[in-house]
């Protein structure tokens, strides 16, 4: 072997090593979503994948076969402990059974950040980057409060399931922005939707059943309301009945611009996962940790705003929504 040929033999092992090195000192974050499917957590996986690609880290997902599916979200937990993740942003299916799995990669050294849904306690996690859903609930409870003006109502509150943190934040702020309490009798049906289109058509179905005179209609999510609408429109009351929902999605922006929902408070999943990449990335790095809740934003979109009530036209939401635009 020629020395030329020894050189460069000794050049190109010192360089695959050297490669070899930099991706085992990659910061590895975790992202684990409620489910793959939801636009909300595609948009939420897009801007981490593209901030861990800006901060030079490396990006590993799972999600949940469906929402409320908590064993694959611990699954992805240890996997990610086990494949060295620095950090874990994980959007909680169920806020309590997912806790015990939380607090042992917290001990193991990882970042814990929830995104969008605290969970139970929500002291469980490092931090928590979310919207306010409280204050989403407000938003639309006070809107449909203005709308009504001290007409008589009948409300169908479409939640979400029992136990999961989200669903009852925008449940309890609907109330309080409308002034009313859980045992209310101008509530006339409560429903579980999961937040899906099918059940929250199934929902409405059965509360008109229940109450026929329903004109005011909270849901958990725009899914749900999209569900309740066809409800309505199949029962001939889809121009007497008040929707309002929480999201900020193209497709629920597009019907508030159509009319089918008449408010929606917008959320930013986007703004979530850059922050939780940021920090975690930060975390890796220096060792820094995030702590207690940052507020992520939240905006109420209507095309027909109220006294009293701040709010932008569907023109601004189809600006800053996500999903399918």
């Amino acid at each position: 072997m020629s020395a030329e040929t020894r050189l460069f033999v000794f050049v190109s092992v010192l360089t695959i090593t050297a490669s070899t090195a930099v991706r085992a000192d990659d910061i590895v974050i975790g992202l684990i979503t409620k489910t793959e499917t939801n636009p909300f957590f595609v948009k939420m996986k897009e801007g981490a994948s593209e901030a861990a690609k800006a901060k030079g880290a490396k990006l590993m997902t799972a999600a949940g076969k469906f929402d409320g599916d908590n064993a694959s979200q611990v699954t992805a937990i240890e996997n990610m402990v086990t494949a060295g993740a620095k950090a874990i942003l994980i959007t909680p299916s169920d806020t309590k059974a997912i806790v015990p799995a939380i607090k042992k990669a917290r001990a193991a050294g990882v970042l814990v950040i929830a995104l969008d849904t605290p969970t139970d306690p929500q002291t469980a996690t490092d931090a928590l980057f979310a919207t306010d859903n409280f204050k989403a609930g407000v938003l639309i409870g006070q809107y449909a409060k203005a709308v009504m003006a001290g007409k008589p109502v009948k409300i169908a509150t479409l939640d979400l399931a029992p136990g999961v943190t989200v669903g009852k934040l925008r449940h309890d702020g609907f109330l309080q922005g409308f002034g009313a309490k859980d045992g209310d009798p101008r509530i006339a049906c409560s429903q579980d939707t999961q937040g899906d289109q099918a059940k929250g058509q199934t929902a409405m179905e059965n509360c008109l059943q229940k109450a026929a005179d329903i004109n005011v209609v909270y849901t958990i999510n725009e899914p749900a309301a999209a569900g309740a609408y066809q409800a309505l429109k199949a029962a001939g009351k889809q121009n007497s009945v008040l929707i309002v929902s929480v999201d900020g999605g193209c497709a629920g922006v597009k019907n508030v611009k159509a009319g089918a929902i008449a408010a929606t408070s917008q959320q930013y999943p986007l703004k979530m996962a850059e922050l939780g990449v940021g920090a975690g990335v930060e975390y890796a790095r220096t060792g820094k940790k995030p702590s207690g809740y940052v507020d992520t934003g939240v905006t109420l979109i209507s095309d027909k705003a109220v006294a009293g009530v701040d709010s932008k036209d569907s023109k601004f939401g189809l600006g800053a929504c996500w999903g399918t635009k």
